[in-house]
């Protein structure tokens, strides 16, 4: 069979406006997905389900269909999203609805059953917040595959791993069995690399500057193969690149360790490899897969109070004694759950003003919205004259937000109906995958391999090290991921021997007290590390600086370290 062309058109909810109709026109597809699912945008959508049981799914999606359902359906461009949130059968009756207005006909199904809210108690699904607002368990790619194969046009999943909506197309156009782990497990790669968009074609990329275009990066396309190997590629003429780079990138990132599990399979990281196949044309094979684990993993939303917080400015000398002054002053009258934080953003002798100040970051949370509002609002601002030389905020403080708290859980496969609402009307249940395995065996690490000698006598000198290697980092839950790899491959041995989880804790010195695993990925060139808590309780609850740890690997790529002089 011909290869499939998996193109995707969003990477997260609130992306490029007009993407679905970008790849409708760039040239030839045959399935355009695209990915709405974050974990803070679970807790979004829950937040809308609150206030109007009739939303809960991601809107923009259906801005993007008044625009590009005709020219899809035109084409014969199957659509395949989780835009459906938490009420994916509210977005399939919209899109009926929009497709009447429009006068086109299209058959529209949606995936659900993932959407467990209400049997958290019956499956022992509880967070340190207390009553969840959503709980919804990963599905696999199976109940898409049923919908495409009873002739759906569009399908609209609710929380699917975001691999699935490739897996799921690619399993029904091949005609791939359950325990066509290797050719799934290619799917998989293919749907990891493009479920972001644009980090696939240059996107937040370390070496951007390597990349000629970088204005308006297109969205990626995979090649299917029926035997799972894929080429990621892109539409001519659109800005960006596709390089063995920018895919490992997307490859690295917001993994564990070499197992890489899903609902469907579990991928082998380790198995991947990665070959030029022409100009923006990177080819995938290699792909091992293994059985999936028996349980699924649920994603847990909950509300965990209220924060509030305001920055103080510190200008010129005496930058710590002006913050301590501001913490004795105010220190009693703001809530218990405070945390202040001195960014020494200033330099000695500056030339402006701005480079002159430090930032003191002062966040509070809190049950009372009252404490934590305008009580804490009045304490930081009523002191303006009272205070420290050069007293000034970069705004003043709001009233009191409530923030989210983050808990993964985990459920029986069997325990969560996989259910497919069919064009017709009839609703199908997907049967369960009889091939699974105890998770303890399905995600059991990886033994490091041995490991390419290097001669530690080279001559080194002190530099960064993003001179050498490039980097990858993001959030799973409290989790930060970080990825690193090297493109020369003289300079693997030494990364390899060099970034150890102990050099780690010294060159990020926040991670010092926190746990960290280390995965070696020897095909890729790469290590990846797992530091366990960095976040608090998820992006939501807004524990860091970096709340979701995008820019970690561009901190660890900023700090300077014995580097070989050969490499540099």
């Amino acid at each position: 069979m011909s290869v499939l062309r998996v193109a995707n058109a969003s990477g997260f909810y609130g992306d490029r406006a007009g993407a679905f109709q970008e790849m409708l026109e760039g040239g030839p597809v045959d399935v355009i997905t695209g990915d709405y699912l974050a974990e803070l945008t679970m807790l979004i959508l829950a937040r809308d389900r609150a206030k109007d049981p009739n939303a809960g799914y991601a809107k923009t999606f259906l801005t993007e269909m008044r625009q590009s359902l005709a020219l899809a359906m035109d084409k014969g461009v199957k659509i395949v999203v989780n835009a459906g949130g938490l009420n994916p059968a509210g977005l399939a009756a919209k899109l009926q609805e929009l497709a009447a207005t429009l006068g086109v006909e299209a058959k529209i199904a949606h995936v659900h059953g993932d959407d467990l809210i209400d049997r958290v108690e019956e499956l022992g699904l509880t967070t340190s917040a207390g009553k969840p607002l959503s709980a919804n368990a990963y599905l696999g790619g199976w109940g898409i595959a049923a919908a495409l194969k009873q002739g759906a046009d569009i399908v609209v999943t609710g929380r699917v791993t975001d691999a699935s909506l490739v897996v799921g197309a690619a399993a029904h156009h091949f005609n791939w069995k359950t325990t066509d782990y290797d050719e799934i497990a290619g799917a998989m790669a293919a749907g990891h690399i493009i479920e972001c968009g644009t980090q696939a074609t240059g996107g937040n990329y370390a070496f951007f500057d390597s990349i000629k275009d970088m204005h308006r990066p297109g969205f990626p396309i995979a090649e299917i193969a029926a035997d799972g190997s894929s080429v990621i590629t892109k539409h001519p003429g659109t800005g960006g690149a596709v390089t063995k780079g920018t895919v490992t990138a997307q490859l690295v990132y917001e993994i564990t360790g070499a197992r890489y599990a899903g609902p469907d399979a579990i991928l082998r990281l380790d198995s991947i490899a990665l070959d030029d196949d022409g100009p923006d044309r990177v080819r995938l094979s290699g792909m091992r897969g293994e059985a999936p684990p028996d349980t699924l993993k649920v994603s847990i939303n909950a509300l965990g109070g209220f924060r509030n917080e305001v920055t103080f400015v510190l200008t010129g000398l005496d930058i710590e004694k002006k913050a301590a002054l501001i913490q004795r002053q105010i220190g009693r009258t703001v809530p218990e759950g405070t945390t202040w934080t001195l960014a020494r953003t200033d330099s000695d002798d500056a030339a402006t003003e701005e480079e002159a100040s430090a930032m003191l970051h002062c966040v509070a949370r809190g049950q009372d919205p009252k404490i934590v509002g305008r009580a804490f609002s009045n304490a930081a601002v009523q002191i303006g004259l009272a205070s420290y030389p050069g007293f000034h905020l970069t705004a003043p403080p709001g009233d009191a937000a409530p923030y989210g708290v983050y808990t993964p859980g985990w459920v029986r496969a069997t325990a969560v109906p996989h259910l497919v609402t069919l064009p017709d009307g009839t609703t199908t249940e997907v049967s369960p995958n009889s091939g699974t395995v105890p998770a303890a065996v399905a995600l059991s690490p990886v033994e490091e391999p041995i490991l390419p000698l290097f001669p530690m006598t080279s001559t080194t000198a002190r530099a960064p090290l993003g001179r050498v290697a490039a980097a990858r980092s993001g959030d799973k839950g409290g989790d930060a991921n970080v990825g690193v790899w090297v493109e020369r491959n003289d300079a693997w041995p030494w990364l390899v021997h060099t970034l150890t989880v102990d050099a780690l804790r010294e060159l990020l010195p926040e991670t010092r007290t926190l746990e960290i695993e280390r995965h070696v990925l020897p095909k890729l060139h790469a290590v990846n590390f797992v530091i366990r808590g960095l976040l608090g309780e998820g992006v939501a609850s807004n524990a860091r600086f970096d709340a979701q740890a995008k820019a970690l690997g561009e901190w660890l790529r900023a700090r300077h370290l014995p580097i070989p002089e050969e490499f540099l």
